[in-house]
C-alpha cells in the first residue's frame, strides 16, 4: 500500500526561507512537491507551475520571491500566493498551484497524500 503522507520536522522549516522538497512518485517518476513557512504556517504544494509542467525552484529549495512574499516560478516568472498557492502574476494568473493539505503538530510536519490527483 503506498505511503498516503509525508513527515517532516518542524524545526527543519523556516519562516520564508528554502521550502523542503519531497518526492511525489504517485504523480511520476520525477514528480516532487514542496513545503514553505509563511506568516508562521506550513503550506505545502504539488512542485508544478499552473502554466506550463515545469518546477518552481530554479535552485533546489528556492520557491520565494527576493522580497520573500510571493512564491516564484524561476522558468516564466510566474508569482503565487505563498498561503494559497493562487497565481498573482504571470503567464497563469487567475490559476493555482495544487494545494497539499497540512497539519502541524508536536514538532512535525505531516502532508497529506491521500487526495492527491494525476
Amino acid at each position: 500500500m503506498p505511503n498516503h503522507k509525508i513527515i517532516l520536522n518542524s524545526h527543519d522549516l523556516l519562516e520564508k526561507s528554502r521550502g523542503l522538497r519531497f518526492a511525489l512518485p504517485q504523480l511520476g517518476e520525477f514528480a516532487t512537491g514542496f513545503v514553505v513557512r509563511f506568516h508562521g504556517k506550513a503550506h505545502a504544494y504539488v512542485n508544478q507551475c499552473a502554466h506550463v509542467p515545469v518546477e518552481l525552484d530554479w535552485e533546489q529549495g528556492n520557491f520565494f520571491t527576493v522580497a520573500k512574499d510571493y512564491l516564484i516560478c524561476a522558468t516564466h516568472g510566474a508569482h503565487y500566493q505563498p498561503d494559497t498557492g493562487h497565481c498573482v502574476l504571470g503567464p497563469c494568473k487567475g490559476k493555482s498551484l495544487q494545494v497539499l493539505p497540512v497539519t502541524e503538530q508536536n514538532q512535525q510536519i505531516t502532508i497529506h497524500l491521500d487526495k492527491l490527483h494525476k
